[in-house]
């Protein structure tokens, strides 16, 4: 399941996360890189385990957690710390595919990789390029969204990000381990989820009807998850 998910940020909130990693760090982004990645990448990236990272990274944690959709669509069990990267110049990542498991180095802290997430923080007209291309079988989606937009999606898909021909793209990207391994099923439950809230609006929370489609969700994910 691809989805788009407005305003994780408001534009303050992005201005705020910008001035924080504008100011900080920069690295080689192939610094996290696997083998396959390393020959693909060229980007760079907010270094890791520094005051601008931690900060900005516990910024985006507290927005994922006040936005419904994201919870909603992913049902986190575990989020990769964010990570940040900017491109320009030319600089893109070609096609590949995220590690299954991602460990924070120097730590303990791994995940399976369900589910991988980019957050805009770039105006999109701020530069030409950039957009990250999603592979499934329906065949190709390119995203560009507006900054404080985020994108998830299987992290099982190859993706590419294109060239920056001009200005520079900023976003934040992580990764989610899901309650629930299986996309098909996390699809499910969250058309299911989507459809309760509607019925629930037109016809009232303690409609009957409402009551029991909540305990078929609750069912379902008491079947399908791994918590």
């Amino acid at each position: 399941m691809l989805i788009a998910i407005p305003d994780v940020l408001d534009a303050a909130g992005v201005a705020r996360l910008r001035s924080i990693v504008d100011a900080g760090e920069w690295v080689d982004g192939n610094v996290t890189s696997g083998a396959q990645s390393a020959l693909a990448k060229r980007n760079e990236q907010l270094a890791e385990d520094t005051p601008a990272a931690r900060e900005a990274g516990g910024l985006v944690l507290d927005a994922l957690g006040a936005t419904p959709l994201f919870v909603a669509a992913a049902l986190p069990l575990k989020v990769f710390p964010p990570l940040f990267n900017r491109y320009a110049g030319g600089q893109a990542f070609g096609m590949h595919v995220d590690n299954a498991v991602r460990t924070r180095r120097g730590t303990d802290f791994r995940i399976r990789s369900d589910l991988s997430a980019t957050l805009f923080l770039s105006p999109p007209d701020d530069y030409d390029g950039g957009d990250l291309v999603i592979e499934d079988q329906f065949g190709e989606s390119r995203v560009k969204l507006p900054a404080g937009h985020m994108v998830l999606y299987p992290a099982s898909s190859l993706h590419r990000v294109e060239p920056v021909t001009r200005g520079t793209r900023v976003a934040c990207f992580f990764w989610v381990q899901s309650m629930v391994r299986d996309d098909g099923a996390r699809r499910i439950l969250f058309d299911l989820d989507r459809g309760v809230q509607e019925v629930a609006v037109a016809q009232g929370q303690g409609d009957p009807a409402v009551v029991r489609l909540t305990g078929v969700y609750h069912n379902l994910l008491r079947r399908w998850a791994d918590a």
